[in-house]
């Protein structure tokens, strides 16, 4: 029997297509290699990877699917009631158990757990005939244990420290903000803290608490928008601390906060982080803000823009008035202005896809920086086969919706050890630091894992046009 050739082999109209002569001709010319700023980006050896032995301790409350639910006995009643049920033999090998797991990973198990039972005790019958140990053992069973960057730590956020003492001269402490993915693809706010040194290169990440501790969570509702108090006082370390969603607007979750350090007309410093809120299906912008990195107010933006993802807000007031940044088109950088933190309205299309790296859509990639020279913008854009690079624009300092000038190509572009990932070929960041004239940029690769780059500031603007 004749074997079939690849064409009766091919589906039809799937035949492969013959290369022109044109083609073959220019993929016979020398590769031109990229003006790239990207070349002289430097990169300390230092990543940060996720790791699924990191947990916390978060709220678990299993309900009925609905043809089967109970409205006069919740399924947390229901457990409840088998745990009362147990006998004194059983509660105590059970809850033996329970803290024999917990107390090598949490600092305070017996709190965690009591602090859970206070939580679902208005789910439950008669709390003030339920024993401590009782409570403990509830309280365990509507816990459960999330391993918040098992699958991706990604899309940081730089800004400087509030202590910068005990340094040498030259260096500063900073803190990161990071994406965490765990299980259910999940995404949750984590941090880090670390020091850098432009003049001597040397850059250090602090090494993660072994413990995690879930904010406690308050809610209210001032000026009519969705309010959280998060208290993170249970952190030692700003590491420990993770945020997890709480509202049902965060359900599928907080993603890619840009954190801003605030410094208002007064002097007074506020840090303040716009983040995407992910409920499933769709997405809303709200802020976190705080001053210590101890305690966090969560709050939702309104109006008409804060519907989109990617908004930053700029470090400082701008005539009076609060300036950000935005997407609100999912093409183009937007520019905001209003006299209210939390409402944002109108806007207008600022920066645009111009170059072939941004051809299909750009994006801010973290608050504008603040030089002598204008308001440095560090932005995504995305080009063929999807691939995310990152560049950058200046805005004048007194009226920002002036673009000044822009990087004709990538400063940054994916290279061969971060193509690969949950998202291959994309870097993407979500804010920067200058000192000493000198840019420090975090940046995910690939949706995965953190890396790091720098470059001198000088360099930089001399790359724009």
């Amino acid at each position: 029997m004749r074997r079939p050739t690849a064409a009766l082999l091919a589906p039809r109209g799937c035949n492969r297509a013959k290369p022109s002569r044109e083609y073959r001709d220019m993929r016979a010319l020398p590769g031109r290699r990229l003006l790239s700023l990207a070349a002289v980006m430097r990169h300390p050896d230092l990543v940060l990877k996720p790791d699924p032995a990191r947990t916390v301790i978060r709220p678990f409350l299993p309900g009925d699917p609905p043809a089967f639910a109970v409205p006069d006995r919740p399924r947390a009643r229901r457990i409840a009631e088998r745990v009362l049920a147990f006998d004194e033999a059983v509660l105590h090998v059970a809850l033996q158990t329970t803290f024999i797991s917990l107390e090598g990973r949490f600092r305070d198990p017996y709190a965690l757990m009591l602090r859970r039972f206070d939580e679902v005790a208005p789910l439950l019958d008669e709390t003030d005939r339920i024993g401590e140990l009782q409570r403990l053992l509830i309280g365990a069973y509507l816990s459960e244990e999330y391993a918040f960057e098992a699958a991706a730590l990604f899309n940081p956020s730089a800004v400087l420290h509030p202590d910068q003492s005990s340094l040498a001269p030259g260096e500063i402490r900073f803190i990161m903000s990071l994406r965490a993915i765990g299980e259910g693809h999940v995404s949750s706010v984590t941090f880090r803290t670390g020091i850098w040194s432009p003049s001597s290169g040397d850059l250090s990440i602090d090494a993660p608490s072994p413990t995690a501790v879930a904010p406690i969570v308050e809610q209210g509702g001032p000026g009519g928008h969705t309010h959280i108090h998060l208290h993170c006082g249970g952190s030692l370390t700003v590491s420990e601390t993770v945020l997890f969603p709480v509202l049902p607007s965060q359900r599928q979750g907080i993603e890619d906060v840009r954190l801003t350090r605030f410094v208002d007309d007064d002097g007074s410093v506020t840090y303040h982080g716009t983040f995407t809120a992910f409920g499933g299906a769709e997405a809303r912008s709200e802020l976190l803000s705080g001053t210590d990195f101890r305690s966090f107010e969560m709050r939702a933006l309104a109006g008409s823009a804060a519907s989109a993802k990617g908004m930053a807000l700029f470090p400082r007031r701008i005539d009076g008035r609060y300036a950000m940044l935005g997407r609100q088109d999912s093409e183009n950088i937007w520019l905001h202005l209003s006299d209210d933190l939390l409402t944002w309205e109108g806007g207008h299309p600022l920066i645009g896809p111009l170059y072939p790296w941004e051809t299909v859509q750009m994006g801010n990639c973290g608050p504008p920086i603040e030089l002598d020279e204008g308001w440095l913008v560090l932005t995504h854009g995305v080009g063929t086969v999807r691939n995310y690079s990152v560049g950058a624009a200046l805005l004048d300092l007194d009226d920002p919706s002036r673009v000044l000038a822009r990087t004709p190509e990538p400063i940054l572009m994916p290279e061969a050890g971060e193509r690969d990932g949950y998202v291959p070929n994309v870097v993407y960041s979500c804010g920067g630091i200058v000192h000493e004239r000198t840019l420090l940029l975090p940046y995910g690769a690939s949706d995965s894992f953190t890396a790091f780059a720098s470059v001198g500031v000088d360099d930089l603007l001399a790359a724009m046009q």
